[in-house]
């Protein structure tokens, strides 16, 4: 099922439920990709760019609770908390510590890298492989890790 056709149905979900706060995170991401979509018409949204927004509405709001704590305003940010929680809903499951050293380890493998010198060439195929699955910096440490050894 395409990602808009499930937040529509969340949505309604959400308003039968009389959920306020869900509806109003669910309606943000919908948000964003229908502005996304306005940008440029003539350019279909892939399955990977809503997974690059969705992950860019999480950082946004991870930050946002932050500074919200930081200056005192832990009201506000419980509410940017639990945003964050229902975009991450949508995103792909996390690879994590053994999961995600064991594909990184089968990627070295496919590129035929040896030594901490071919960080690069893995770097450009895992990052492809595991957009949105990962997070850049866990996946340069797993390679750099691997690499090292």
């Amino acid at each position: 099922m395409a990602l808009v056709d499930l937040i529509g149905q969340d949505m309604k979900t959400a308003m039968k439920n009389k959920d306020k706060d869900r509806l109003n995170a669910i309606r943000a991401i919908k948000s964003e990709l229908l502005l996304q979509k306005t940008k440029d018409p003539s350019v279909e949204i892939t399955e990977a760019d809503e997974i690059k927004i969705l992950q860019k509405l999480k950082k946004q709001r991870v930050e946002s609770a932050e500074v919200y704590e930081a200056q005192g305003r832990p009201d506000l940010a419980k509410e940017e908390r639990f945003q964050a929680e229902v975009v991450s809903a949508y995103l792909p499951e996390q690879l994590e510590g053994e999961k995600l050293m064991e594909v990184v380890r089968e990627i070295i493998q496919k590129v035929g890298a040896s030594g901490p010198g071919d960080m690069g060439k893995v770097m450009g195929v895992a990052s492809k492989e595991l957009a949105g699955k990962a997070a850049g910096r866990d996946i340069s440490s797993a390679v750099k890790a691997i690499l090292s050894a």
